[in-house]
This record gives C-alpha cells, sequence and structure tokens, in this order.
C-alpha cells in the first residue's frame, strides 16, 4: 500500500499528478514515486483475539508511513465464555478417542487398562483446574497472560550419524523460552507417540 495527498492508496492505480496522468505502473517505479513524494504505507493493528480496533492515527514523518488502529480491549467476559467453550471441546475430543475401551470392557467384563484410566482422571482434573482458573480472571490482562504463558522447554540435542545416517537424541539438551496457551494444554495419552527430544516444559 501507498500514501499520498492524506489518502491511503490500497492497490497500483492511475494517478494525476501536476496536471500529469500516470498509469499503475507508476507503482512499480520506486524512484518516481519518491519523486512524487507517494511513500510506501502500512498499517499495524492491535492483537485482535484480544482488542477491536480504534480510531486510525497516522505518522507521515518517515520514508515509511505507519497507520496505528488504536486497541480497544474486548469484554473479558465475552472471552472468557469462549474459553470455558475451548477447554469443554479439549476435555471432549480427547475423552472421545479413549471411549473405546471402556465400551470394550463393558463387553468383555475386562477392566480399563490402568494407564488409560489414569489418564482420564488426569484430563478430568485438568478441566476442573482450568474452568476454576478462567472464572477466576476479572482482566483482559489475565486473559492474555493464560493464553500466553511463558514456558521453559527444554530438549535434547538432534544428532545425525554422517556415515549411517542414523538419528540420535541427547545426551545434551538446549533450553529456550515459547508461550503456552493454557486452554490447549492437556495432559499428554499413553497412546500417543513420544517425542524423542522432549525433556520438560515448565512455566517460568
Amino acid at each position: 500500500m501507498w500514501y499520498y495527498n492524506a489518502e491511503i492508496i490500497s492497490s497500483p492505480t492511475s494517478m494525476v499528478i501536476n496536471d500529469l496522468k500516470y498509469d499503475p505502473s507508476l507503482f512499480q517505479d520506486k524512484e518516481k514515486l519518491k519523486e512524487l513524494g507517494i511513500k510506501p504505507y502500512k498499517e499495524e493493528k492491535p492483537d485482535m483475539r484480544y482488542f477491536n480496533m480504534g480510531a486510525l492515527s497516522v505518522d507521515t514523518s518517515g520514508d515509511e508511513v505507519i497507520g496505528t488502529y488504536a486497541p480497544v480491549g474486548k469484554n473479558p467476559e465475552n472471552l472468557k465464555v469462549e474459553m470455558l467453550d475451548k477447554i469443554k471441546n479439549g476435555l471432549s475430543s480427547r475423552l472421545s478417542q479413549i471411549d473405546w475401551y471402556w465400551m470394550k470392557a463393558l463387553k468383555t467384563s475386562t477392566d480399563v487398562p490402568s494407564d488409560i484410566q489414569k489418564y482420564a482422571d488426569a484430563l478430568y482434573s485438568e478441566y476442573d483446574s482450568k474452568k476454576t482458573e478462567i472464572n477466576a480472571i476479572t482482566k483482559l490482562s489475565q486473559i492474555i497472560e493464560y493464553q500466553n504463558r511463558a514456558h521453559k522447554l527444554v530438549s535434547k540435542v538432534r544428532h545425525i550419524n554422517s556415515d549411517t545416517g542414523k538419528e540420535t537424541w541427547g545426551p545434551k539438551t538446549e533450553t529456550k523460552t515459547m508461550n503456552v496457551n493454557m486452554c490447549l494444554n492437556w495432559p499428554m495419552s499413553p497412546d500417543a507417540t513420544a517425542d524423542p527430544s522432549f525433556v520438560s516444559l515448565t512455566a517460568d
């Protein structure tokens, strides 16, 4: 996009400047644009997960014009409803993947494997914890933190044998910081394939 004479130009178009007409190819000529005073333009928008766009302010002082929308915070109560729906769906989808263990147990009079039972119990416990935490939220800043909680991920360093091509992990490890949406952070299923590089993931 470009900016000229207090107008935002979203796509190449014909222009009349100083009584001279320019066709859309003008916008491929950076030097000519600069000569005519047509500046590149970009917009900075707030994080639409948490904010609506307010008034637009335009800074024309630099070589590039920057349009910035003021952030208008969304209603935390509305966002909490979405979060509660998300964790409810997260619980349901994970339980649906292991329901067949209980169906099999009913049909064959056998017990559900202990690791699966523990996993189901952990899911319910995690759901109850998340529900309590979300209901306790009163501010938008708390929602942003909850969905972007800083964690440290420790992973084993990957090695590939140059002769055989065999892949191995460790013993050295590396640590990096990442943000985790707590609405999406659930216990791992015992049926899931373990990541050979994973060591730990802990909140800061």
